[in-house]
């Protein structure tokens, strides 16, 4: 629902995720919802222990929502 008001309401061209380079189950959901991954920007954070961190980059064009809105929607409704 998020995704088809970004684009579809407010008409946003591109909407990103980051997540932590280490954090696996966030970055396989991120693929899950069809966002493609745009790279990795190398140790640009500092994590709360200490140790610096690279973040990967992901995004969603609005050019590809129409392919991943139904896809999107059949995952909703196997679940319900």
């Amino acid at each position: 629902m998020l995704l088809t008001h970004v684009f579809e309401t407010l008409g946003y061209q591109t909407i990103g995720w980051r997540t932590d380079i280490d954090n696996h189950r966030s970055q396989q959901a991120i693929e899950r919802l069809g966002a493609k991954k745009d790279g990795v920007i190398r140790g640009n954070r500092v994590r709360r222990d200490g140790v610096i961190s690279d973040t990967v980059m992901y995004s969603v064009v609005s050019s590809e929502w129409a392919d991943i809105k139904p896809k999107l929607a059949a995952k909703i409704q196997s679940v319900y």
